[in-house]
């Protein structure tokens, strides 16, 4: 599936500007968005006032997790398939688990390599 629409969930300004520096590598064609939290997210994507084909997310935010996102997400008939793929600092096996168990499509545990995200991206967006 190409994707022309990202959304990034994160409340690190940094690692949004890395994601968005990286995803320029890939393609300058896919428009992205971002967003500081996930209760900001949930509202203006039912709202409408944002459309993605496709989700990257933090889990380690404040009010609102990572994993509450998903949950959230899931309810909605009309988000629900949008597939949301998990991009933390955590390695940690139950973690993953939960987070697919909840209905993420994918987890990436953050590269400490710029070019490893490159090559990340390139894969799931190609």
């Amino acid at each position: 599936m190409a994707f022309s629409k990202i959304l990034v969930i994160d409340d690190d300004i940094d690692d949004q500007e890395i994601f968005l520096t990286a995803l320029e590598s890939v393609s300058t064609s896919i428009q992205c968005v971002t967003s500081g939290s996930g209760v900001d997210a949930l509202k203006r994507l039912n709202n409408d006032e944002i459309t993605t084909d496709i989700i990257f997310l933090d889990l380690n935010m404040p009010i609102m997790t990572g994993q509450q996102f998903i949950a959230e997400i899931k309810k909605n008939d009309r988000l629900c398939n949008i597939p949301v793929i998990v991009l933390s600092t955590s390695s940690h096996q139950p973690t993953i688990d939960h987070a697919k168990s909840l209905g993420a499509a994918g987890f990436i545990t953050k590269p400490d390599k710029f070019s490893e995200l490159v090559r990340i991206l390139e894969e799931i967006l190609n």
